[in-house]
């Protein structure tokens, strides 16, 4: 009877008697949910908080505001219980242990100061269940949890949350909106949706003391990520077409596109997540963004997040903490990628690694590579880090497979050895996880591979490894010396049999001679 006089029926509402009963029961179970959550301590809080996934951190006014928000818009059986089990467990502790514990919560209301809500949500907490489900009516919207303009509490719903993909340079902070479907409101092509939420006093704190990127620019931000509507896996960011956003009162600039090029290639837009700092009300008031999109048929999700934004200098040094392989495990992997296939006709002896970035051209400072990868050769982490930071692909430059951050590991055999060779750009692993320089092909190439023969009449000999030719016999021709003939053993049997052909035929009237050798200008050819 209690809750029949609270909660009227709206006079817009037919409903049966039997139905009327259900719902101001379950109005009353609400009203009794949320007096058990305003008694909890900071330690029950968070255990209520921890079972259902929220966050436990943060002071006592936020716990609440956050306990509250959970059972006034995302209230089950499952939940109730808990908070019952919780309550009942405190209530127990305080009492004697031969005295049966209570099981009606405290009947007081909390002071106004408690709650540091919306102005709202006193006049939601209200209103019955039913009520709000009800989508004629336009309840004011608490701390982002209505979208599209729709103040109502959804029901509670078994299918999956739609979930965004981990951005490196972006740690979250807290969640202000979870991914949220933009739902069409008419047949329109351009559709507006609408989001109110206020921000508590830790984050508006969180933003002001927080360093600047850039000027205007802080690291701490509130930031808008749209995705495509599909819980089977996380998704990236994707804009829907014809995207706008809308804070407070003025425009937010989004990402443009990407001239293409490619002749016959569409421009591409970088979806990336927008900030919305500068343009919201730091401060206890509420904001109010709208997001205009195309309704084109495919469905989209946004959500609202506190973020810390990172810099690749701040991930270069996580990487180097966290990220570096030790050089006996580098070690290893050689020998893995070495070792004897017995079902391999082909053996390896060894492979070779460049100490040039392939990204960059330059010798490599950081070494490293996705531990996914299948080859030896690195990247350098510095280039890497920063060419992602400009335009987030995280694809590896050698293999063209993905390399994200928590995939990257920094080489520690490949970083030593660029400290013990510093005259060579490329290196060879043998089988037994060694390693050799490899020197330029420039140098090797002014050093013979084979010997020289050297034919001069009926003597011949060949040079030495240096390129000079050992002591001629003495003479008495012109000038004391013996002209070389020098015949190149590379020429085919064809030619030669051309050469004799062509001797035979201008000396048939002679007689025959001795078949001259082929001379060269420089009297030198090489053996091999």
């Amino acid at each position: 009877m209690l809750a029949t006089r609270l909660f009227p029926p709206p006079p817009f509402l037919h409903l049966s008697p039997a139905r009327w009963t259900l719902e101001a029961k379950m109005a009353a179970e609400l009203v009794e949910a949320k007096n058990m959550v305003m008694s909890f301590r900071v330690s029950d809080l968070q255990m209520l908080l921890g079972s259902v996934g929220r966050s436990k951190s943060g002071l006592k006014h936020e716990l609440v505001t956050r306990a509250l928000q959970l059972v006034q818009f995302d209230c089950s059986p499952e939940l109730f219980k808990k908070i019952k089990e919780i309550y009942e467990a405190r209530h127990s502790i305080n009492t004697d242990p031969g005295q049966p514990p209570q099981q009606q919560p405290p009947t007081h209301r909390p002071p106004p100061e408690a709650l540091s809500l919306h102005s709202s949500y006193d006049r939601s907490s209200t209103v019955p269940r039913t009520a709000l489900s009800t989508p004629n009516i336009d309840y004011p919207s608490l701390y982002g949890k209505y979208l599209n303009g729709l103040g109502r509490l959804p029901l509670k719903s078994m299918k999956p949350e739609v979930r965004l993909v981990k951005l490196p340079f972006y740690t979250v902070l807290d969640e202000l909106l979870k991914p949220t479907e933009l739902v069409p409101q008419n047949n329109e092509k351009l559709q507006e949706s609408p989001c109110v939420f206020a921000l508590t006093p830790r984050q508006v704190e969180l933003i002001r003391t927080s360093r600047e990127l850039q000027p205007g620019v802080k690291s701490v931000q509130v930031v808008l990520r749209i995705c495509y509507t599909d819980t089977s896996c996380p998704q990236e960011d994707q804009y829907p077409p014809n995207i706008a956003v809308k804070v407070n009162h003025s425009y937010c600039s989004v990402p443009g596109y990407y001239p293409s090029n490619k002749p016959g290639v569409e421009p591409k837009r970088p979806c990336r997540p927008i900030n919305l700092t500068h343009l919201m009300y730091l401060s206890s008031a509420t904001n109010r963004i709208t997001v205009i999109w195309g309704n084109y048929g495919k469905s989209y999700s946004v959500g609202l997040f506190l973020v810390r934004q990172m810099t690749s200098a701040e991930l270069l040094q996580r990487l180097k903490t966290i990220g570096i392989k030790h050089p006996e495990l580098c070690k290893a992997l050689v020998k893995e990628k070495l070792r004897l296939d017995p079902e391999s006709e082909i053996a390896t002896t060894g492979v070779r690694v460049s100490l040039i970035c392939p990204l960059v051209k330059m010798r490599l400072s950081v070494p490293c590579r996705a531990e996914t990868c299948a080859h030896l050769q690195c990247f350098d982490a510095v280039f890497y880090l920063q060419m992602n930071e400009k335009k987030p692909t995280w694809m590896c430059p050698v293999c063209d497979k993905p390399a994200t951050y928590d995939q990257l590991m920094i080489d520690g055999l490949l970083s030593k050895i660029l400290t013990e060779c510093e005259d060579a750009d490329e290196i060879e692993y043998l089988v037994d996880g060694s390693w050799c320089p490899i020197k330029a092909e420039k140098e090797r190439s002014y050093s013979p591979q084979c010997p020289i023969l050297v034919v001069g009449g009926s003597t011949g000999g060949t040079l030495d490894v240096n390129g000079v030719p050992p002591p001629a016999p003495s003479t008495n021709g012109e000038n004391g010396k013996v002209p070389a003939d020098v015949v190149d053993l590379t020429l085919d049997s064809s030619s030669s049999e051309e050469d004799e052909e062509e001797d035979d035929d201008e000396d048939d009237d002679v007689g025959p001679r001795r078949k001259r050798p082929r001379l060269f200008k420089k009297d030198l050819a090489s053996a091999c």
